[in-house]
């Protein structure tokens, strides 16, 4: 099975761009109450990812807590990231996702120019986990 069965498109992810500044990240997660959120540049290719901790460790040592107003200035790309969600290409099967899902809450996809095209959640995986065990995946 490819991966697109689980695959939820670029069109139904929020995700930010690279131009964005921290507060409308902020912004952004907060609306969509994400603890992380994908960042793709002017090209649409997947960059990165942002977390909470990292823009809330960012906002102390770039600007300081009496800085909030400072914040309109700053690109989320100033923000250094802890780690960043590592991406799969679009041809990657369902079984490359198991390693890349245990740690972190979800996947990006890439096709082959590194465009961003949508996430696979780690809810979608283990929906597709129960379903095999279950074999309602064998009849479809």
């Amino acid at each position: 099975m490819n991966i697109l069965m689980l695959l939820t498109p670029k069109s139904e992810v929020a995700y930010i761009k690279d131009s964005y500044t921290v507060r409308q990240a902020l912004e952004k997660m907060e609306y969509h109450r994400y603890s992380s959120i994908p960042i793709i540049n002017s090209a649409g290719e997947y960059v990165g990812t942002i977390t909470e901790g990292d823009l809330l460790w960012g906002i102390k040592n770039k600007v300081g807590f009496e800085g909030w107003k400072r914040l309109e200035e700053c690109s989320v790309m100033d923000i250094p990231r802890h780690s960043d969600k590592k991406a799969i290409g679009i041809g990657s099967r369902v079984e490359d996702l198991f390693d890349t899902a245990m740690e972190q809450n979800f996947v990006p996809v890439t096709d082959d120019a590194n465009t961003f095209i949508g996430i696979v959640t780690r809810r979608k995986i283990m929906e597709y986990i129960i379903k095999s065990e279950a074999g309602e995946n064998e009849k479809k």
